[in-house]
């Protein structure tokens, strides 16, 4: 009897663990995958002037469970510290400002290990911290920094193909830099759901073709239950067929075409019916223009294939070797792998489910085949059918960040950006005040950037240095505010600025460690007078 009892039990069922009730939220966002990557991360933070935005950044990447960090920072902390600085008290005076932000920083998340340099009051010998440590995932620094300190971490970050991330805070204005090493690639980038759709409407393959005229052969004798679940997707496919024997075999890819089309399709929806219509005929009649439509790449795609990679490392890492096979797959098939998804429906459950398992298995067999072609290209051999399986489902929407390393010309930056501020200005003259556009934070930048080495540099000194930079801007009023506003700072941070521009930095620090979601290209510069960011390339 107990036998019996025992095995008609259901078996015991585990709730979640401590760290995914701590990280529920986040989870949701970046999976165990980029979990797992920050997790592994080690972040070198070289802390220099006011000292605070680089430990708020810190704080936002403590507090989602980084592996390890470490401080190097040779300050000793002192009153005017207090004032700006959360993460130092009282008995912090007098004391190293690393050691002491290092442990109140792992009181936000004990998981957390902390390190930091000098270990003693004294000059920080950056050279020996970095070789004393193990490889760092991530540096940050802060400015105003050294130019032999600067000079050390670039070469560091040069040999050991690290990201670096230069970040700026003085009174109201701030801004980040982001120097990746060589092409970056994402490959789960998360698009919007809406956009991941592709019903390979125009393109079936014979499974797909055969279940759709098998539903449809008598769908005029239908009763009107079966009538009216029928999936879009086969109303679509049936009905395209019925237009291409009418129009010379032609799809309906012009506005007029899928209008008339649409037109066509919702005509064949029964009206006699208790509810005067049906639902699953005016969903086709919705997806026509967004799934009927001529094939093509998307520009990251393009991109992706005309890229050449000139660095012989980068060469053979998985992501190029997958990207060669998705290329050849397309050049091969005309379309890329098939995602495998299908969006929800009118439909019987039974007929979704079939449905939507054969999409499930023309995707993992297009997956299959971009493996196997993989692994006959050199340093393919041992690829992950997984990390396949993520690029073939996410191929349309792959982004290379940082694909023309070269640095932007100032000059032409600046012509760019005061022709916009002209147009600004001519929109609030023309609309009489009622519209505006955003002026650009180019002077900003170009001001922070006067005082990346030192602090004492007065409004005129500033614009010398702008002048020099970008002779062009020498009279700018604009410039000329920004220089102003900078030396009035003299190198002081604001906490709610550097707070906010420490939760920026950290979020693309994220996306960079975890490899998801697009991180901005380059440069970020914020107007905390204006409330407003902008994104440049330089």
């Amino acid at each position: 009897m107990t036998e019996i009892v025992m095995s008609q039990t259901p078996p015991i069922l585990h709730g979640p663990t401590e760290k995914e009730k701590k990280y529920d939220r986040q989870l949701r966002l970046w999976a165990a995958s980029g979990q797992a990557a920050l997790e592994s991360a080690n972040i070198l933070l070289v802390n220099s002037g006011a000292g605070t935005v680089g430990v708020e950044t810190l704080k936002n990447l403590v507090l989602p469970g980084i592996g390890k960090f470490t401080i190097a920072d040779d300050a000793i902390v002192n009153e005017a510290d207090l004032g700006v600085n959360f993460f130092l008290d009282e008995s912090c005076l007098g004391k190293l400002r690393s050691e002491c932000c290092t442990k109140l920083l792992q009181e936000l998340n004990p998981e957390v290990q902390g390190e930091w340099f000098p270990k003693e009051k004294g000059i920080l010998d950056l050279g020996n911290a970095l070789e004393v440590s193990p490889t760092f995932t991530l540096i940050m620094y802060t400015h105003p920094i050294k130019k032999e300190i600067l000079s050390v971490l670039e070469s560091y970050a040069s040999q050991h193909k690290t990201p670096l991330v230069g970040i700026h805070s003085a009174g109201f204005y701030s801004y980040f830099r982001i120097n990746l090493p060589g092409t970056f690639p994402i490959v789960d980038t998360h698009p919007e759901v809406e956009k991941t759709t592709d019903l390979r409407l125009l393109n079936p393959w014979p499974k797909l073709v055969e279940f759709s005229r098998e539903m449809t052969k008598n769908i005029d004798t239908l009763d009107d239950h079966e009538h009216g679940h029928l999936p879009y997707v086969v109303i679509l496919l049936h009905y395209l067929e019925e237009w291409r024997r009418s129009h010379d075999g032609q799809n309906p890819i012009s506005y007029n075409d899928k209008k008339e089309f649409s037109k066509f399709v919702s005509g064949k929806a029964r009206t006699s019916n208790p509810e005067g219509g049906e639902e699953n005929f005016q969903e086709a009649a919705i997806a026509i223009n967004k799934n009927i439509k001529a094939p093509e790449l998307e520009p990251g795609v393009q991109e992706l294939f005309g890229h050449r990679v000139s660095d012989e490392i980068e060469l053979q890492s998985t992501f190029w070797v997958i990207a060669k096979a998705i290329e050849k797959f397309y050049r091969k098939h005309d379309c890329l792998p098939l995602p495998g998804s299908l969006p929800d429906m009118k439909a019987q459950s039974s007929v979704y489910v079939k449905l939507q398992s054969i999409y499930k298995e023309k995707a993992r067999k297009d997956a299959l085949e971009v493996l196997e072609t993989a692994r006959v290209i050199s340093g393919g051999k041992d690829i992950d059918p997984a990390e396949v399986d993520l690029f073939c489902k996410n191929a349309r929407f792959v982004k290379l960040i940082n694909a023309t390393p070269k640095r932007a010309d100032l000059d032409e930056v600046y012509e760019i950006e005061v022709a916009n501020d002209e147009a600004a200005e001519a929109m609030k003259v023309e609309t009489d005040g009622a519209f505006t556009l955003p002026m650009s934070n180019l002077f900003i930048y170009l001001a922070l950037v006067a005082t990346s080495h030192t602090i004492t540099y007065s409004a005129d000194e500033i614009m010398s240095f702008i002048a020099s930079t970008v002779p062009k801007a020498a009279k700018n009023a604009r410039a000329l505010q920004a220089a102003q506003e900078v030396a009035r700072a003299g190198g002081g941070e604001l906490h709610n600025i550097s707070a906010l521009t420490g939760g920026m930095v950290a979020q693309e620090i994220i996306k960079i460690i975890t490899k998801q979601y697009i991180p901005i290209e380059n440069t970020c510069i914020f107007d905390g007078i204006s409330s407003r960011c902008q994104v440049l390339r330089l």
